[in-house]
């Protein structure tokens, strides 16, 4: 969820939020402070299911926790586990659902009703390609997109990465997975209806490669994680482009906390796959402020050189300021304590 609040992370933060503006900062830290310690031992798993891929962690306004995995590996398709897990705080296994829905389950959200969002950013056999919205007892309450169809128009989606909800209830889909057709961000009124969408292939200003993350901060502007392109977009909420930040790294999952602290988790940097990935970057979460773009602390991943991708992508931050981080090459959920 992108406004769940972080109160033990504002105090270590709050420099942040009136120090000078870090316009056009592009320089990736590898030596910010580490501020956590890991656990990876957090969440009970339906009996007899190990955990799968993780893709997205997902606190909601009654404390409980949504964790969207990919089922058996690193795919849904034609599986029978449930992809959606609901935790209470503590990490007891509440409920589950979803099984047979998803492809290739991707990022998610949770609205201000307590409702869970999630993409399908895959298609096959007549599945993927949609936007999901259940209710918190796992009803469907509405679905954007044609089950199995890619396509560019209005009402289609190939490989949508995330969802966010504004606080007016529009909604905003991140479009196109890697090599991806639509490289775009679509936004719809809050009953579904399209509105508008911008974007497109490229490196430029306003362009997008694999839009792979998005969150809101306190003053509505949308931060998208433009992920072949190394960096962060922020635009207002017509598609007008503001600014752009690097000093994050290349991010795979972002949130922004009502205090405007903003967590991006880059699993990419290090190797070369032929995706533009940063050389030399240690991959874990960086944390800062969205209102000035500051760079303050960094949880380094148990593999930061790793000649892969194997950090975590999806981001979470519950009310107590716990960081969660969904794992998806090393198979794990990852919880992060403040020391």
């Amino acid at each position: 969820m992108r406004w769940i609040s972080a109160q033990i992370v504002c105090v270590a933060l709050a420099a942040s939020a009136t120090g000078p503006m870090v316009k056009g900062q592009s320089a990736v830290r590898n030596d910010l402070p580490q501020p956590y310690r890991t656990t990876r031992d957090w969440g009970e798993l339906p009996a007899g299911m190990k955990w799968p891929a993780v893709t997205a962690v997902e606190p909601a306004p009654d404390g409980s926790i949504y964790v969207v995995e990919r089922c058996f590996n690193n795919s849904c398709a034609g599986r029978s586990e449930p992809p959606i897990l609901k935790y209470s705080p503590e990490g007891k296994l509440l409920a589950s659902w979803g099984q047979g829905m998803f492809v290739f389950p991707h990022g998610a959200t949770v609205d201000r009703a307590g409702n869970l969002w999630v993409a399908d950013a895959g298609g096959a056999n007549g599945k993927g390609h949609q936007i999901f919205k259940f209710s918190s007892e796992g009803k469907v309450l509405m679905t954007l997109g044609r089950a199995g169809v890619s396509g560019s128009g209005p009402g289609l989606f190939d490989q949508p990465t995330d969802v966010l909800i504004a606080p007016n209830g529009d909604i905003f889909v991140t479009d196109s997975h890697r090599n991806g057709l639509n490289n775009r961000v679509v936004k719809f009124t809050k009953d579904g209806r399209y509105i508008k969408e911008w974007g497109r292939k490229g490196s430029g200003r306003g362009e997008i490669s694999e839009p792979h993350t998005m969150a809101m901060d306190s003053r509505g502007r949308l931060f998208v994680g433009d992920r072949e392109n190394n960096r962060i977009q922020i635009f207002d909420q017509e598609g007008k482009y503001l600014d752009e930040w690097r000093q994050f790294g290349r991010p795979s999952g972002i949130v922004i906390t009502p205090d405007d602290t903003i967590y991006v988790a880059d699993s990419e940097s290090g190797p070369d796959t032929g995706a533009h990935e940063l050389m030399g970057i240690r991959k874990g979460i960086r944390i800062g402020s969205a209102r000035t773009g500051e760079v303050k602390a960094f949880i380094e991943d148990m593999e930061p050189t790793a000649p892969d991708h194997s950090g975590a992508e999806g981001i979470g931050v519950d009310a107590r300021g716990n960081v969660y981080g969904a794992v998806v090459r090393r198979q794990m959920l990852e919880r992060h304590i403040r020391k």
